[in-house]
Order: C-alpha cells, then sequence, then structure tokens
C-alpha cells in the first residue's frame, strides 16, 4: 500500500464580491489546491489572494481551467473544437501562472473542471488538447487526470507526469466516470462515508459505482470540491482516516509520479 497520497481542492471559485467555499479553512486541510482561473469562476482579485495564502501555508498550486461559463458554473457540456479548448486551457494557465508570480509561486499542476473534465475523461480528442496546452505552457507541469480515462492515456501520449484523481465527495458511475450531479446522491455529504471511499480507493484499490459494481482504480490524488459547504467537515475527517491509516497528505509534487 501507498505511504504518501495528495489531497487537493477545487478553490478560489467566486467571483467579484461574491465569495464560494470555505478556502480559508480549506488551504489548513489540503496540500493542493486547484485555482479557478476566471472562466467558470474566480477572478485577477481570488487568483492572486489564494496564490498567495497558498504560498504561505506550503501548499502547492494548479490550475483549474472551465469552459467559459459562470451561469452554469462551467459544468454545463458546451461543444467546441479540440483546438479552441487547447488555446483556451492555455490561456487560464497563463493567467493563473502571472498572478502566481507575485507570490513568488509556481503552478505545478493543471486539473480541469466540471463538464471539460467529465468530457475529456471519455473524449480523446479533448484530453489531448488539454494536454498540448500543459505541454507548450509548461510541459514540467502535472496533467491531472480522472484514474483510467482517456485523460490518463493522453498524459502518457504526450510524456506528461500525471497525478491519477480519485474523489472524494462523488459518486462513481458503472464506467468508472462520475456520475451526473443531476441524479440524487451523487454528491457524498457524509464525512464518514467519504472517509471509507478514499481508504478504499487507495488500499484496496478500487471503488463501488452507482450501480453497486466494484470497479478498479489507482489514484495518487484524492478531489474535494471547494464549493460544496461539506467540504471542511470531509476533509478534516479524510486527513484524519489518513493518518490513523500511516499514508501522508503531500503537495502534489512530493508523489512519484509517472511520465
Amino acid at each position: 500500500m501507498r505511504t504518501k497520497v495528495n489531497l487537493n481542492a477545487d478553490m478560489g471559485e467566486g467571483h467579484g464580491a461574491y465569495d464560494i467555499g470555505a478556502d480559508d479553512a480549506i488551504l489548513d486541510i489540503v496540500k493542493s489546491a486547484n485555482i479557478a482561473c476566471g472562466f467558470h469562476g474566480g477572478d485577477f482579485r481570488s487568483m492572486h489572494s489564494l496564490a498567495a495564502r497558498a504560498a504561505e501555508k506550503g501548499v502547492s498550486i494548479g490550475a483549474h481551467p472551465g469552459f467559459n461559463d459562470l451561469w452554469g458554473f462551467g459544468r454545463r457540456r458546451i461543444t467546441m473544437a479540440a483546438d479552441d479548448v487547447e488555446h483556451m486551457v492555455a490561456y487560464q494557465i497563463g493567467a493563473l501562472q502571472a498572478l502566481a508570480s507575485y507570490a513568488g509561486i509556481r503552478v505545478t499542476h493543471v486539473k480541469p473542471h466540471g463538464a471539460l473534465n467529465n468530457m475529456a475523461a471519455e473524449d480523446d480528442a479533448l484530453a489531448m488538447a488539454i494536454g498540448r496546452a500543459i505541454k507548450a505552457v509548461d510541459g514540467n507541469m502535472i496533467y491531472v487526470a480522472l484514474a483510467g480515462t482517456q485523460m490518463e492515456r493522453a498524459a502518457e501520449e504526450l510524456g506528461l507526469r500525471t497525478a491519477r484523481e480519485g474523489f472524494a465527495d462523488r459518486i462513481y458511475a458503472d464506467d468508472g466516470n462520475l456520475a451526473s450531479r443531476s441524479i440524487p446522491g451523487t454528491v457524498i455529504k457524509e464525512p464518514g462515508r467519504a472517509r471509507a471511499q478514499v481508504l478504499r480507493m487507495i488500499r484496496d484499490k478500487e471503488v463501488v459505482t452507482i450501480g453497486g459494481k466494484v470497479i478498479p482504480v489507482e489514484v495518487d490524488t484524492i478531489c474535494l470540491h471547494g464549493d460544496e459547504p461539506t467540504a471542511v467537515a470531509l476533509g478534516k475527517e479524510i486527513v484524519k482516516g489518513l493518518a490513523e491509516a500511516g499514508i501522508e497528505n503531500v503537495p502534489i509534487t512530493e508523489l512519484d509520479l509517472k511520465g
């Protein structure tokens, strides 16, 4: 069984005067922050502020690019040409890099958001487009990819380091992707249940799907959705569970990753 894992969270997803998520509290729990880059959420103020606070706490930061969809919080599927997706992702990575430079912190990884992430998990062209954007902007960055999907395969083909991602607070579909939020009960809100799912993914390399299937999954990093009101409670319970199991929660840069 692995002795190190990374706990990450999607963060900085408010906009202007509106905050979403308990970012300060979550920064005390996770070791990597995926920062919204202004398309589905976030703006120049939130990117700069969160990068600075992450630097103070020793939390690594990554770009969290999504579709240009503030109204739908990036969770609506949008049909785009792969080249457009590539340049859209590169644009968002560059925006975070610029603002992170004020805090003297480097953008170390890229984790797509919402519908873009779900679509790239299934679509090789989109998965490759995201990978090409990462490689063009900074080939040393880590591609955070839903385990066992087209994203993981694209990262391998492009020679990018890959962090295979599992989810603490989401139910899986039978095909290994995430079950749609439109289905009641697909967001895990109970800390004990989230802890059990995380430990099963790490120790047993498997997860139980919405249909009751047990499917294999290998993960390097575990995601919490920072916009969920239960994120802090889930995160604390997961960290406690990891510690009791002898598993260290480390920044994504300290993992031994393939690629």
